[in-house]
């Protein structure tokens, strides 16, 4: 009889246990919420730094004061240096960018309020075609057209001046996570495998699960950053100084473009150059626009076909096109930090259901 009233007390005892164990999960989870892009991305800079660190510092002997200080030295050294690397190209780029993009709205006007023969011709078959499309119902003439683009290109500028305001005002939060993540840096390499099977250890999952979890994380994030993010950042140094050589307005805004449409499988960086190259043979610059196509053709589209395989080597075995929605998708949800947590997710859901298929015996 005490048996049988053990059970369900101690079935109710294990539902409460597990109630409290949730809910202080989500408490934790809310806890550290908004330190999350600061935690995600000295995670990222870690785990890319590791074997490096790993092999400086694996002949200390930790357990003497001079090995405990040079850890300490050490970690401080990678976690300055990888501040530098990226805050200094980062900070370097959003000034050139701001600037450019502005005098880009500004040579994109006077360019439409001048109106040469090229651009009027076209103004003039846009009326002409919008005209015959509506049966006559739209009449608008090129003089409309002129002024309605030259009246968007005024509003954007217009809206780009309270943007710089705003970013005056977001510099405190960039700079009070930038502390945050050198801060949490400096202790993932003084502490990381110990902070590491903290984490892992609350993971209620066998134990070869969470070291083949956590290999394959590891991984992906390393290839994933190397394999495409590297080769997307390559191509668009390689669009930069070629857009910069001919002498291309705006060369860093159609760079960071070409950042961004390199991740579109068939088209690429085509998107961004093959327009600059039709302009160019509009304006009569035959002999640079074809120089400029075969430069660009092999410099950006062509790159990554060259410089991929010499990161990833195979190791990560997903369409380009389930890697581009992933980006996608995860930029929508998250953010900026999507560009990485998007693939990564997909990936670690693939990862898991073959982990899912083996244990049951499914394949």
């Amino acid at each position: 009889m005490r048996e049988s009233d053990s059970l369900p007390s101690r079935r109710v005892q294990s539902y409460v246990f597990a109630a409290i164990l949730v809910l202080l999960f989500l408490l934790v989870c809310r806890i550290f919420a908004p330190f999350f892009t600061a935690l995600l991305w000295a995670t990222l800079l870690y785990i890319l730094l590791s074997p490096l660190h790993k092999r400086t510092i694996r002949r200390l002997d930790f357990n003497t004061r001079r090995g405990k200080a040079l850890k300490n030295i050490w970690a401080a050294v990678f976690t300055l240096g990888a501040t530098m690397i990226v805050l200094l190209p980062l900070s370097f780029t959003a000034a050139v960018f701001f600037r450019q993009i502005m005098e880009l709205a500004r040579y994109v006007r006077e360019a439409v309020g001048g109106k040469p023969e090229i651009i009027q011709g076209l103004f003039e078959r846009m009326a002409d075609f919008l005209g015959k499309m509506s049966a006559g119902h739209v009449l608008i003439n090129a003089d409309d057209i002129q002024q309605r683009i030259l009246a968007f290109l005024s509003a954007r500028l217009e809206r780009l001046v309270p943007l710089s305001g705003d970013i005056a005002r977001n510099i405190g939060i960039f700079l009070f996570t930038m502390f945050l993540i050198v801060f949490s840096m400096f202790f993932f390499f003084v502490d990381g495998p110990y902070l590491s099977r903290l984490a892992l250890r609350s993971i209620p999952i066998k134990k070869e699960y969470i070291s083949t979890l956590t290999g394959k994380f590891m991984d992906i994030t390393r290839n994933l950053f190397f394999g495409y993010i590297m080769v997307a950042l390559i191509q668009t140094i390689m669009a930069y100084i070629i857009f910069s050589v001919f002498q291309i307005n705006g060369s860093l805004v159609f760079a960071a473009l070409t950042f961004i449409c390199v991740f579109i499988p068939m088209f690429g960086g085509g998107m961004v150059w093959l327009p600059i190259s039709i302009s160019m043979f509009l304006a009569g610059n035959t002999a640079k626009g074809i120089i400029f196509v075969i430069v660009s053709g092999f410099f950006i589209s062509t790159l990554d076909n060259l410089i991929r395989p010499l990161f990833l080597r195979d190791r990560i075995q997903l369409h380009p096109l389930i890697i581009f929605f992933a980006i996608l998708g995860g930029i929508e949800l998250f953010g900026f930090n999507g560009l990485v947590l998007g693939p990564i997710v997909v990936i670690f859901f693939l990862t898991v259901l073959d982990m899912f298929f083996i244990e049951h015996k499914l394949e």
